[in-house]
Order: C-alpha cells, then sequence, then structure tokens
C-alpha cells in the first residue's frame, strides 16, 4: 500500500537513514521501535512528507488517507471540545458538493458504454461510499461522543473551552479527531503518553480491531504487545524487519545480535591481520603485488557495524531508606478543593512501611493532587499525617518547570550535592548517560527524556524512606524504564507510584489505589488484579444496562398503551403482544446461534490441541491460530452469557 523505496535522509551531512526500503500493507500493525536518536519520528514524518529526502522515493496510493498524530500539537482557540472534534467532518460538505456535481455530469451523458462514463460512475460510487461512512449529523454526533468518552472526556466536559485543557488533553482531542476521520493508515507518535490506564485499553481495542494500517511508536510494552504483529527496528541507519511483536521482536534480535557480534568480531579478525600483514611487508618490492591487492581488499570492504545500544542505558541504585515509623502516611476525612471544584472528599487512606503502592484513575481524577498534598505543597481539608522520621523524595510530572533552564546539567546536580556527594556528581550524571560535554549543556535545550533523566539523578543525592514517584516513565525508553524499575524493585523504603505503564507497574505495586469520583478505593493486589476486576465491573455494567433497556422499553410501551383510548386499546395490545413475541424470538435466536458457535469453536479448539501434541506441528502458525481460536470462544462465551441473561429478564 505504501512503499518506501531506497530512502536516505541526512542531517548536517550525515546519513540517519541510508537506502531503506519496506512496504506498509493493508492492515498491517507495526511497531517501530530504536534507542532514543535512532530516527523513529523522523521517519513518521519522511512518510507524511513533513521531512525532505536526500534521495529514494515514497509511493503512496492517491486513494490512500493517512491520521498522523506528532508527539506536540496545538489546538486553535475558540471551539468547544465537540465543535473542534466535530470539524473533523468538515470534509463532508464537500464530498456532498462533488456527489452532486457528478450526479449532474452522469445525468446528461448518453455515452453508457464508454470508458468515460465508467470512471464517472466509479468515482460517483467511491465518493458516495465515502459519504456514507461519515454519516449525517446525528450519526457523527454519536460517534464523537463514544470516542471522546473512551479517551477519557466526560458528557460535562464536551461543552467547554479547549483553551481551558492542557496540552496533554488537547493531544486527546487531537487523537479523537484523527479517529474519526477513519484513514487508512494510523501513523501514531507516542499516543499513550497522555492518556490514563482506561483510555489506553480503549484505544488498544480499538486499533487492535480496525480496518486498516497501524504504524505507532511507544515506549509502552504491553501497549505494543497487545496491538503490533510487526516490528520494524532503525538501527545504525537501517532497518531490521521482525514479522512479530515487541517482546517475541527482542528474542529474535539477540539471536539477530549474536550472529552480527560474531561477524563483526572475525571481520575485525581479518581487518588486524591484513593490516599487519600490509605493515610488515609494506617496504618488500617482492611482496608489493601482495600489499597492494590487500589495501585493495580492504578499500572495497564493507565495515560490519554494532550498534553498541545495550551499553546506552541509565544504571543505578536508590540508597538505603532511613527506618521510619510503622505508619508511613495516613489521612482521615481528607478533602481536596480548587475554589468550587471538589476534587476529593472524605478520603480515608493509610501507608505502612515498606508498602509499594500505584495511583490509578482517569486523568483530573486527583492522583497528582494528593501526591502534592501528601509532600506539603499543596493545603487541604480534614487530617493528612506523616509518620514519624519519614523523608519524602518527589519526582514531579511537570519537571520541565522545576528545573532551572539556565543552569548547566552539572550545576544542577553539584548545587544540591554536599559531603561526600560533591565527588559522585559526575559519577551519577555518567550513570543517568551524562558524559563528556553533556554536562556542560544548559537545561533548557535538553529533550523531555534527558530531563526526565537529570530529574531522576536528583533523588540520589539523599537517602529517603519515601520515594513519590508522579509519572515517572514517560520520556524514558523501554530498556531504561526496565532497569528504573528494577532499581525500585531494590529500594528498602516506600513507594508510591502516579502511573499508566502496566508493564511497569506489573510485580511493582503490590497494592492499587483508583482514583475516581471524589473518592480513592483501595484494591489489595496487584495491577492485574486491578485490571480483571475492572473488567468485571464493565462486564456488570453491560448486563445492567442491557437488562434496564429491555425492561424499560417493556414499561415504555405498558405505559403508552395505557394512555390510549379505550376503543384502541384491544388492537395496541395485539401489536404489542406481536412486538414482544418477535423480541423473544430474536433473543432466544442470538442465545442458539452462540451455543452453536461455541460448539464448532470447542470442536475446533480441541482438534488444534490434538495437532500440536506432536512437536513437528509445534509451529508459530499453528500457536497463533490456538491462541486466536481461544480467544474467540472465550468472547463467545461472555456473548452467551449476557445474551442468557437478558433473555431471562425479558421473559
Amino acid at each position: 500500500m505504501i512503499s518506501i523505496n531506497n530512502v536516505t535522509v541526512s542531517f548536517s551531512g550525515t546519513d540517519l537513514f541510508n537506502d531503506i526500503t519496506f512496504v506498509i500493507n493493508p492492515k498491517d500493525r507495526i511497531g517501530l521501535t530504536g534507542k532514543n536518536g535512532a530516527g523513529k519520528s523522523t521517519l513518521l514524518k519522511t512518510i507524511i512528507g513533513l521531512q525532505p529526502l536526500e534521495k529514494g522515493s515514497i509511493s503512496i496510493p492517491q486513494d490512500v488517507t493517512i491520521g498522523y498524530l506528532p508527539q506536540q500539537m496545538d489546538l486553535p482557540i475558540g471551539r468547544t471540545v465537540i465543535d473542534e472534534t466535530l470539524s473533523c467532518f468538515d470534509g463532508t460538505l464537500k464530498l456532498e458538493e462533488e456527489v452532486k456535481s457528478l450526479t449532474a455530469l452522469i445525468s446528461e451523458r448518453t455515452d453508457y458504454d464508454s470508458p468515460e462514463y465508467e470512471k464517472l460512475i466509479h468515482k460517483l460510487s467511491e465518493v458516495s461510499e465515502q459519504l456514507d461512512m461519515l454519516g449525517n449529523i446525528n450519526t457523527r454526533m454519536a460517534e464523537c461522543e463514544v470516542v471522546l468518552k473512551g479517551l477519557g472526556f466526560k458528557q460535562e466536559d464536551f461543552k467547554r473551552n479547549t483553551s481551558e485543557f492542557s496540552g496533554g488533553w488537547k493531544m486527546r482531542i487531537i487523537l479523537a479527531k484523527i479517529i474519526l476521520k477513519k484513514p487508512k493508515v494510523f501513523l501514531l507518535d507516542e499516543p499513550t503518553n497522555h492518556l490514563d490506564i482506561e483510555s489506553i485499553q480503549w484505544l488498544e481495542n480499538y486499533l487492535k480491531d480496525y480496518n486498516g494500517a497501524v504504524v505507532l511508536i511507544s515506549h509502552d510494552r504491553t501497549f505494543l504487545d497487545n496491538v503490533t504483529k510487526r516490528t520494524i527496528e532503525i538501527s545504525l541507519g537501517k532497518i531490521y524487519d521482525y514479522n512479530a511483536p515487541y517482546s517475541q521482536y527482542l528474542e529474535l534480535r539477540k539471536e539477530r545480535r549474536a550472529q552480527q557480534i560474531a561477524a563483526y568480531e572475525n571481520q575485525q579478525k581479518l581487518i588486524k591481520d591484513t593490516e599487519d600483514f600490509i605493515e610488515r611487508f609494506r617496504y618488500k618490492p617482492t611482496k608489493s603485488v601482495q600489499v597492494q591487492s590487500r589495501i585493495k581488499m580492504l578499500d572495497k570492504l564493507e565495515r560490519i557495524e554494532v550498534d553498541l545500544e545495550d551499553n546506552s542505558s541509565i544504571h543505578f541504585k536508590f540508597p538505603p531508606a532511613p527506618r521510619s515509623g510503622q505508619i508511613v502516611v495516613k489521612a482521615t476525612e481528607f478533602g481536596k478543593s480548587f475554589g468550587t471544584k471538589e476534587i476529593l472528599k472524605d478520603v480515608d487512606f493509610q501507608l505502612e512501611r515498606g508498602e509499594k503502592v500505584a495511583f490509578v484513575g482517569r486523568n483530573g481524577e486527583g492522583k497528582t493532587t494528593f501526591s502534592r498534598c501528601i509532600i506539603g505543597q499543596l493545603d487541604f481539608d480534614g487530617q493528612l499525617k506523616i509518620g514519624y522520621n519519614v523523608s519524602i523524595g518527589y519526582y514531579a510530572q511537570n519537571q520541565d518547570e522545576l528545573l532551572n533552564p539556565e543552569k548547566t546539567v552539572f550545576q544542577t546536580l553539584d548545587d544540591i550535592a554536599t559531603g561526600d556527594m560533591r565527588v559522585k556528581v559526575r559519577d551519577i550524571l555518567g550513570a543517568f548517560l551524562f558524559g563528556g560535554e553533556d554536562i556542560d549543556k544548559k537545561v533548557k535545550v535538553l529533550s523531555g527524556g534527558e530531563r526526565a533523566r537529570l530529574e531522576m539523578a536528583k533523588l540520589l543525592f539523599e537517602p529517603y524512606s519515601l520515594l513519590v514517584l508522579d509519572e515517572p516513565t514517560n520520556h524514558l525508553d523501554i530498556r531504561s524504564k526496565d532497569i528504573l524499575k528494577q532499581a525500585l524493585l531494590k529500594y528498602d523504603g516506600t513507594l508510591i507510584l502516579v502511573s499508566h505503564d502496566r508493564d511497569f507497574l506489573s510485580g511493582l505495586a503490590q497494592t492499587v489505589y483508583e482514583f475516581k469520583d471524589k473518592k480513592i478505593k483501595q484494591y489489595k493486589g496487584g495491577i492485574e488484579y486491578f485490571l480483571e476486576k475492572k473488567r468485571q465491573e464493565n462486564q456488570d455494567v453491560v448486563q445492567r444496562e442491557g437488562a434496564s433497556f429491555i425492561l424499560s422499553s417493556a414499561q415504555e410501551q405498558k405505559t403508552q398503551n395505557s394512555s390510549k383510548d379505550h376503543k384502541t386499546s384491544s388492537k395496541e395490545d395485539y401489536q404489542l403482544k406481536k412486538d414482544r413475541e418477535k423480541q423473544l424470538r430474536k433473543l432466544k435466536s442470538a442465545v442458539e446461534k452462540s451455543e452453536q458457535r461455541i460448539s464448532q469453536l470447542e470442536t475446533e479448539l480441541q482438534n488444534i490441541q490434538n495437532l500440536l501434541e506432536n512437536t513437528s506441528n509445534q509451529t508459530q502458525e499453528n500457536f497463533e491460530k490456538y491462541e486466536s481460536i481461544k480467544k474467540e470462544l472465550d468472547n463467545e462465551m461472555i456473548y452467551w452469557e449476557n445474551a442468557t441473561i437478558n433473555l431471562e429478564q425479558f421473559e
């Protein structure tokens, strides 16, 4: 569908991409990976046409539409959320005019068998299909509401001006507009950066089932594994294409790197031996032919390069935590408001020594606010007590605003270092990938990832008994996140994590606190337990809403019937009975069809299980087929349960 052909992109004479070629197919799910600076974002800009090519070409068919989400983008001011979202359908009027124009042209022609007439008919069909996909204003409004709510907006947010929202929420509106345009190809650069767990899961499910291609950059391992089926790694100007999601790609990459390193070492030995020969016999006339031959060979030799990415990740550990009292934080009847806006109300919360907990929930529900109250940055209502001998280290989500832009990297840490720590500043900066001239850079020129690393490094200069980390992984790549996670697992103090990264929280937080509707709800278990409980709760809501809809529909019919004139009531009773019987038949049919499908899937699953018992049949394709059938069976069982409940309640 989209062909990238022998593309080279250069900056200041250095090739970022060197003669790369690959194809994006109609239903591809591609994850772009590579270390920071490898060119992932630039590749998306190259495809969309925002980055010029040094050489090569990119072929995009005329009918292929692209939805591009950059990491940073702003919205025009003066519109409400719903109006700004609906603006993505502005092309509808143009399509309607085009349909009228084409219809008029066709009605005037009589050359029904000519190629020109067929072209007009084909074009009208194509434009009409696009218009049908966009739907009428009511359909569009309904679609907008579904997408906006999926991305975390509430109904009352729809009429608020976009200028009232933070940059993260504005990016959600931009993402909603891209989704609603239904492009044939999504190019998404860090789409989960500003989303909470529920919104990430909604987007995840949407992209998995989307009838188009998806190319995305993400540092969220779980998101990549759940959405992508193909991984393209960018390394040293080349690409390596793997037909596998991220976690499988990592295993395949290990094999490739082992082969690459072996080939590199063999070549280095060949080069050294050849250079030794040249040096030894350079001035001997009898060996001049052989020397020149080897010099030419070295000149023509294509040098193997090995990416040193495995050594380019942060490496550190937190200082031992001072022993605090058993109760670290205790809140009773806690409340927090900003003016008339109430954020939290009547909250009871207790954190004990050594606990590692996660704060989750939709953005704006009070996670950061409560964290800032704990560290003493904000006042509050009710009681909030910090325990005996509790020293707090805080990593802020908005570290950009807390670092002095005019200081250098070295000055930032040197200013807070005392005693023996002053001689360790350079070592700590090195552990966070600030080496050489980097330590003399001013903060204002650092990237988001560099600032995040610098802010994290500040936490190592003093031992803390409580760490409060607000979205610490937002600007870290996957490997750096893994190392931070290992450091936190070994940390012997108390930990509060505000995060939406499921993979990062897995195995790290033992208890999850959900912030919702001004309250905090405790889930005694890890993130997997929390997500499973939420899935069950959502399923219960769907079932209740389905039953409620059926019951309310029947009640509405009954009310309407009782209000009619006595002379027509018999006729309407008869019609109501017919409608009820029709609905009953539909519900019974749904249950029966579902039972038949379950039986069919169970048979298919048993067949593939029997097949896999033989080791010769244990191929990737068969395992994927097994997982696909199992997933479909699980979904069908859920559907059957809901259909059965609806039938029973209707009867």
